[in-house]
């Protein structure tokens, strides 16, 4: 089994010390969905909902958390984002809206969690602004989806 990094040899949680470690130029692609009825779905799509613009919207709040995910997960380094990204597709087969979110920076620390963090928080506007005409809306399969730099490469998630 793969040792924890976030504990000490005595169990207790740790922030990592990542010092020694080279900068190097990290990305890192997340992705989820939100499955909602066809009618929520074509409100979206049409941009008739009485808040506004939902996707525009949410993809003000991806960028504000990614840049804001170390004050929210205690354990992450705060790190400085070159680049925060995300894209929307909607997917009008299964009802549901795909969110991908990238992260990059030069940095010694990895942007997976900015990634995801982006991708829940853009998901969970969706469903603030959509929740009126749905409650019956689910957030689904939020997971890592690619990361390179660093010395651990990880490339080809599984789909």
């Amino acid at each position: 089994m793969t040792e924890l990094t976030h504990f000490d040899a005595q169990g207790q949680a740790h922030m990592v010390d990542v010092g020694a470690k080279p900068n190097t130029h990290r990305i890192a692609i997340a992705e989820g969905f939100i499955k909602m009825k066809p009618t929520t779905l074509a409100i979206v799509e049409n941009g008739t909902t009485q808040k506004g613009d939902v996707l525009g919207i949410a993809r003000f709040a991806g960028i504000m958390a990614a840049k804001k995910t170390s004050d929210l997960i205690p354990l992450c380094h705060p790190i400085s984002l070159t680049k925060v990204s995300l894209d929307f597709y909607i997917l009008s087969t299964s009802s549901a809206i795909r969110c991908q979110a990238t992260t990059e920076t030069v940095g010694q620390t990895g942007v997976e969690m900015e990634a995801l963090t982006a991708v829940q928080v853009a998901l969970l506007t969706i469903y603030d602004m959509c929740k009126a005409a749905d409650k019956e809306m689910i957030i689904d399969n939020v997971r890592l989806i690619n990361k390179t730099g660093g010395t651990k490469n990880k490339t080809n998630y599984k789909k």
